[in-house]
């Protein structure tokens, strides 16, 4: 028995020098207690750099600016950016990833400077600067954040001062747009002042950062209390603290809002930031946060009016984030639109309506409330994925015009203009 252990261990040590042990085999949890001398871990320090790194059997480790990172073979492999594995004219990836073998490990890896060499079987050769590794890796991107936000109440908002901006000056420099989409990105909202008071300047000025979203709305909406549609914004009614179009799969991303004109009292716009009140939510009950984050709800529309015959059904959870690295990208609250809840089970149903109360009482406390009263020449924009709105009624006669705008031109036009989005 010993003499045939013996034997298939000197066996299977043969075929670790000739190269051929399985991605399997290598895999196997029993595998360096069989061979521990067989194992070759690789470590290399650059004193200038701190830069530590080890070559494991399944992945590579790298100790750089102070963060521990772990890549995965193929991930390097896939990611390679020389000439024949990334079009650098296109920013496209060219190698098919496909074709990698699934148990790849490099032949040899080098530091030469700031540069890793990864030297793969078939002789191809991949370079990687460590701050690209560092920016690129898993444990980098848990430490960043995508969009950088101020979060605020009423009080923190007003003291802040942000200004408005002007017409001509949106539209004509870089400067003024920047500045807009600053204020924007951080806030959440922006103004835009002296706007001529017809629909025809508020779509110039929407089309100076994205294009318009058309929606079951039209493309520009022009509306008043009419109801010529089934929804409560076309009534003089109050209308309680919501996003707009839980019902699409994918929420409008940015709303514009410009009173043409009012001829009566009351109708002022309620502004809440949906993520400043999540904030307190995950600060005081993490785990109604958390549960908020993951139960996913059916939000509905149904519309028979006039010639208007829609259904629409979005689903998704109330508050959604990077799963990397937590960070919140989008409330969807509208207690108007919300359909029956029959994704989860009951007990689950009562634990969410504990942590809905929870969050809708940190969006009704008074000073969350940012009011403001719309008025011609002043166009309004919300960040639909984070503020919410809101109206008091009103009488009289009152006309407003306005549209949705895609969130991704939006964001595009900002970094085009060097904002972090």
């Amino acid at each position: 028995m010993w003499c045939r252990r013996l034997s298939h261990l000197q066996s299977g040590l043969q075929d670790l020098l000739r190269g051929r042990v399985t991605c399997w085999a290598l895999q196997q949890p029993n595998f360096k207690s069989l061979f521990p001398l067989a194992i070759h871990w690789h470590h290399t320090a650059s004193t200038s750099l701190n830069c530590v790194w080890q070559q494991h059997e399944d992945h590579f480790e790298l100790q750089y600016a102070n963060t521990v990172m772990r890549f995965d073979y193929v991930w390097l492999r896939d990611h390679c950016l020389s000439a024949s594995c990334y079009n650098s004219k296109t920013h496209q990836r060219s190698l098919d990833t496909a074709s990698v073998d699934l148990c790849i490990q490099p032949k040899t890896i080098r530091l030469d400077e700031t540069t890793l060499f990864f030297t793969w079987p078939d002789g191809h050769v991949t370079r990687y600067d460590l701050d690209w590794l560092l920016k690129n890796s898993y444990e980098g991107q848990k430490q960043k954040v995508i969009q950088p936000r101020i979060l605020w109440n009423a009080e923190i908002y007003q003291q802040a001062q942000v200004p408005s901006v002007d017409f001509q000056s949106f539209l004509e420099t870089k400067e003024g747009l920047k500045n807009f989409l600053q204020n924007f990105l951080l806030y959440g909202i922006a103004f835009v002042e002296n706007v001529p008071p017809t629909q025809e300047h508020t779509e110039k000025l929407a089309e100076r950062i994205s294009l318009i979203r058309e929606t079951i709305y039209g493309r520009m909406w022009y509306f008043t209390s009419d109801f010529s549609r089934g929804d409560t914004a076309y009534t003089k009614l109050a209308l309680d603290r919501h996003t707009d179009t839980t019902y699409f799969q994918e929420p409008c991303g940015i709303q514009v809002f410009h009173c043409l004109k009012h001829e009566g009292t009351g109708g002022r716009t309620l502004l809440v930031d949906g993520f400043y009140a999540a904030e307190q939510v995950l600060q005081k009950a993490p785990e109604e946060f958390e549960l908020l984050s993951k139960v996913p709800l059916k939000h509905e529309y149904i519309e028979n009016v006039g010639e208007c015959h829609n259904h629409m059904i979005g689903v998704g959870p109330v508050l959604n984030i990077y799963p990397w690295n937590k960070e919140l990208y989008m409330i969807r609250y509208n207690n108007y639109d919300r359909a029956v809840i029959n994704t989860v089970p009951y007990d689950v149903v009562h634990r969410w309506y504990t942590a809905h109360r929870t969050l809708t009482i940190e969006l009704r406390k008074p000073e969350n409330e940012f009011w403001v009263k719309l008025k011609p020449g002043r166009v309004l924009f919300i960040d639909n994925w984070r503020v919410l709105h809101g109206r008091e009624s009103f009488t009289g006669y009152r006309q407003l015009c306005g549209c949705y705008l895609t969130r991704d031109d939006v964001l595009n036009t900002a970094r085009l203009l060097g904002l972090q989005a």
